[in-house]
């Protein structure tokens, strides 16, 4: 109970840090000032937003299927939250730390399909109906790359486990004892003789020891794009065609709910590809001659020191990508929904199949 509440309240703090954030971001990638009013520089505008969304009425359509209209925002905003569960924020620090948490989470963030189509079909409205469709065929469509991209990372690490993938991109001295590992595919430059266990930062990164899983990092954060229902790949909440998508019938509480699912779902997405690509919550600063950087910024696991490091490492590398998504929503287009499906399975999709075979054959070299 006490992980859940920590989790939820942490994840609280970091959307409405985020709403602010894309508002300025957006403000200042369009030469204008953004939120002003609402606190320091606007930075309360979002607090106020979501006290408004609160005190809102909970208006159902006449219409509408009521069991199903009322309980589809629970159930996407709970199966987004539910994946932060395997999520490892440090080391030695994990809400439910299970030896299957990559498989568990491909599982339960699917679920939120269900509520979309929950959402759309009983709002009895066909702006949602249409906005439900095409979002439950562009999330369906896009995690077969994202899939496959995870897939070729878990085939290098030879783990289903969150944290262990997360101790074998770190230096050495700070593993786990325990746990085991082949020191000679964690060479990430072996072919000159270089041992990047004990220089850490980083060369231990995914990316960086296996190179082809860089190619597997871009296709899943495009992949993971479509999976949030950003732009490019905002097709199914196209205000301009639709008014709101799926949640246009909504308001009050229930709205709140689907728009912190979005942006649950976010963050979500770019902690998944900080374990798996970025060295999770290792430093990226290495020992390089006599100053041994990574040792001092990564202390020992389970100490209060460690721990901090952990958790700001991992936070910053998020916030890095998620300013990425950010920029990205207002620096490209939105896509047609026929080249949104060429992109998944003419161009994405092939590519991960190619690497999941190159993984294979790398895991297999390096043993």
């Amino acid at each position: 109970m006490l992980a859940f509440l920590l989790t939820l309240g942490a994840l609280l703090g970091v959307v409405i840090v985020l709403a602010y954030a894309e508002r300025k971001v957006a403000a200042f990638m369009q030469d204008r000032m953004g939120p002003t009013e609402a606190g320091p520089q606007g930075s309360l505008q979002a607090v106020a937003d979501v006290l408004k969304l609160l005190q809102k009425e909970d208006i159902v359509p006449a219409a509408a299927d009521k069991p199903l209209f009322k309980l589809a925002p629970i159930i996407i905003f709970a199966a987004v939250f539910a994946g932060f569960a395997v999520i490892p924020f440090a080391p030695a620090v994990v809400p439910a730390g299970i030896g299957i948490g990559v498989f568990y989470l491909l599982a339960i963030i699917s679920l939120d399909v269900v509520g979309l189509l929950m959402a759309g079909w009983g709002s009895n409205n066909k702006y949602a109906m249409l906005g439900a469709m095409r979002s439950v065929a562009q999330i369906v469509s896009y995690e077969i790359p994202a899939g496959l991209a995870i897939l070729s990372a878990v085939m290098i690490c030879q783990s289903l486990d969150f944290q262990e993938i997360s101790y074998q991109q770190g230096v050495l001295m700070n593993l786990l004892p325990g746990l085991e590992y082949d020191r000679n595919w964690l060479f990430g430059i072996r072919g000159l003789g270089i041992d990047t266990t004990t220089i850490g930062g980083i060369t231990t990164w995914n990316i960086f020891r296996a190179p082809i899983l860089l190619v597997s990092f871009v296709i899943y954060f495009i992949a993971s794009l479509a999976e949030s229902n950003r732009a490019p790949f905002d097709i199914p909440e196209a205000e301009s065609e639709l008014v709101a998508g799926f949640h246009v019938e909504y308001s009050g509480f229930r709205f709140a709910a689907l728009f912190l699912a979005e942006y649950s779902m976010m963050v979500l997405v770019c902690l998944v590809a900080v374990v798996l690509f970025l060295g999770s919550w290792n430093t990226p600063l290495p020992n390089i001659g006599p100053v041994y950087m990574a040792n001092w910024t990564t202390g020992t696991p389970g100490e209060v020191l460690g721990v901090l490091w952990g958790i700001f490492w991992l936070l910053s590398k998020t916030f890095v990508l998620l300013f990425l998504q950010l920029q990205i929503r207002w620096t490209y287009p939105r896509l047609r929904v026929d080249q949104l499906m060429h992109l998944c399975w003419k161009v994405l999709t092939p590519i991960a199949l190619g690497i999941v075979l190159l993984a294979g054959i790398w895991r297999l070299l390096m043993v």
